[in-house]
């Protein structure tokens, strides 16, 4: 029974220093939202933004198909990386979640450069081959 009561005199005191604090929190709180917020729009922006550079990038000619190909990669790259570290919030995650997204990212382009090396080499007798 004693425990009861000893329980609810910190809960009481607790939550009277919370109520004395509760101002410059809430004030803290929404500063920090604020900034969260801000970086959110700018990010969205760059994103509008980066969009707009990848249509116009579709009209010009880099030389070759596999260039042209390359360039909208990297944009798109781009892209996904300010998607994943501000919007996933990656940039504040701990290093197991970096070691398996770098795995992953050696891991797709594997297989891009084995797409890539059906295309440079096809195997004959496919649809694909010019032999």
């Amino acid at each position: 029974m004693s425990n009861t009561g000893h329980d609810t005199h910190s809960h009481t005191h607790g939550a009277s220093v919370e109520a004395a604090h509760g101002s410059h929190d809430a004030s803290h709180d929404a500063a920090h939202i604020a900034a969260h917020v801000g970086a959110y729009v700018k990010v969205g922006l760059g994103l509008l933004v980066l969009t707009g550079v990848t249509v116009g990038l579709s009209y010009v000619d880099f030389g070759t198909r596999e260039m042209n190909i390359i360039v909208g990669m990297l944009v798109a790259a781009l892209k996904a990386g300010l998607v994943a570290f501000i919007f996933m919030h990656l940039n504040g995650e701990k290093i197991t979640i970096w070691r398996f997204l770098i795995m992953t990212t050696i891991f797709v382009m594997g297989l891009f450069f084995l797409t890539y090396l059906f295309h440079a080499d096809p195997i004959s007798g496919t649809s694909h081959s010019t032999h």
